[in-house]
């Protein structure tokens, strides 16, 4: 509902999700993990993770959100989404403790997700928050090592209107003795967390002050020179996430790894392995995914100012004839801050997901105009793409980009009609 609607269905405690685990038998506490918060980067860094465990033969649940296509893949265990028939068990054994409790679909999901990754005897969960850290549902586990990736403008009506309020909120996540690793860190937030870790007398690491990239080049991967700070040695990987944002999160990956090492005792050739294939071994999508070639489409589903920064500053490195943006968004978006992100030289299709909370495709289109972003309106996404490709050139690059729900719409199948050459398949579920 909150995907739908927005802040008004949320529920700002851990009260239900506690209700639920306690009449579950706790299934949170019954294997290890490793939780994620942050503004953008925490699903890149969540599949990373559980990429590098699964090549280490761990059996690892991943918990991830929002969906793009279907609800299962939230609940992934070695990559494989939770069985339909999992799903529908689930729901039809708690129903009596659901109409007591009265839980948002979030908590139910996440105790949905606990309680098969106990009954499958996971090794080890990594397992994202959605919205926030101190109040989130995700929050009653006790894992290994809590991550915050960055801090962004995002959810400020419900997560505080300045970055350390919001760092704040996130910081809720880190555990008395449970040490964290930061990613990106700002003036603003560094001493939010250095003051909780204190009153939680959790050890805290800057990944930025262990990991810097000191040459990158996109071909078929992402591919990076990372020197250690602390050993001052240089060493290659080979991304298959190839936005060059995914450069901020595989620091923070790895300084993950490198406290999680003593515990998991990684190998580092199956690291280099398990980075350059994420999306073949997670499911993961829509982190600057190329679904086709000549013309390229790219699905991005960045969505807030700090998110379309990266993708400008991916822009800025692709080389193309002509420019095509296919965008929607939600309402509680701060949508001028990204307006004026947008590259004016590009041609806009605008469109909206078919949800409540979605921001009207007549309403972006007159905003965008404000900022002389120039384009047509389409009713849905595909009849935008469709249009896009008529008029495209094989040197044009389409982005489809702003929501989680547009990409959701995204019909594949309008590229079959295509030589097979020209296609490049998603990672497989």
């Amino acid at each position: 509902m909150f995907s739908r609607t927005g802040p008004k269905a949320l529920k700002p405690d851990l009260k239900n999700t506690q209700k639920l685990c306690e009449l579950l038998d706790h299934p949170e506490r019954k294997f290890k993990s490793v939780h994620i918060a942050g503004t953008n980067g925490k699903g890149s860094v969540s599949h990373m993770l559980a990429a590098i465990f699964q090549e280490h033969g761990f059996t690892t649940g991943l918990y991830t959100s929002p969906h793009i296509h279907d609800f299962r893949e939230r609940i992934r265990i070695n990559g494989r989404m939770i069985p339909e028939e999992s799903v529908v068990d689930f729901v039809e054994n708690t129903k009596e403790m659901t109409r007591k409790i009265g839980p948002s679909f979030f908590e139910l999901t996440f105790a949905m997700a606990m309680k098969y990754f106990a009954d499958e005897k996971v090794d080890v969960a990594v397992v994202e928050t959605g919205l926030g850290g101190k109040l989130d549902s995700t929050n009653v586990i006790m894992p290994e090592l809590s991550v915050i990736t960055n801090i962004g403008w995002d959810h400020m009506d419900v997560l505080g209107d300045t970055l350390d309020k919001i760092a704040f909120e996130k910081a809720g996540i880190i555990k008395i003795n449970i040490p964290v690793v930061i990613g990106e860190v700002l003036p603003e937030t560094r001493e939010v967390f250095l003051k909780k870790a204190e009153e939680m007398n959790a050890p805290i690491f800057f990944a930025q002050e262990h990991f810097e990239i000191v040459r990158e080049k996109t071909n078929e991967l992402l591919e990076l020179v990372v020197k250690s700070r602390d050993s001052h040695l240089e060493f290659n990987l080979d991304l298959d996430l190839k936005g060059v944002y995914q450069k901020k999160n595989i620091v923070t990956v790895l300084q993950a790894v490198e406290v999680l090492k003593k515990e998991f005792h990684f190998d580092f050739e199956k690291i280099k392995s398990a980075l350059s294939q994420v999306s073949a071994a997670t499911g993961f999508g829509g982190r600057w995914q190329i679904v086709h070639k000549n013309p390229m489409v790219v699905m991005d589903v960045g969505h807030n100012v700090n998110g379309f920064s990266e993708i400008i500053q991916q822009l800025s490195l692709m080389k193309y004839r002509a420019l095509h943006i296919i965008i929607g968004m939600v309402k509680d978006k701060d949508i001028t801050a990204v307006l004026k992100l947008l590259p004016k030289d590009a041609n806009y299709f605008f469109t909206n997901a078919h949800i409540p909370r979605a921001l009207s495709k007549e309403q972006f289109q007159q905003k965008a105009g404000m900022f002389s972003l120039k384009g047509d309106v389409y009713e849905d996404v595909n009849l935008a793409l469709k249009s896009a490709l008529k008029i495209s050139s094989a040197e044009d690059l389409i982005l489809i980009c702003g929501s989680f729900f547009v990409i959701a719409e995204v019909d594949l199948k309008i590229f079959q009609m295509e030589k097979p050459a020209d296609k490049i398949m998603m990672g497989k579920n």
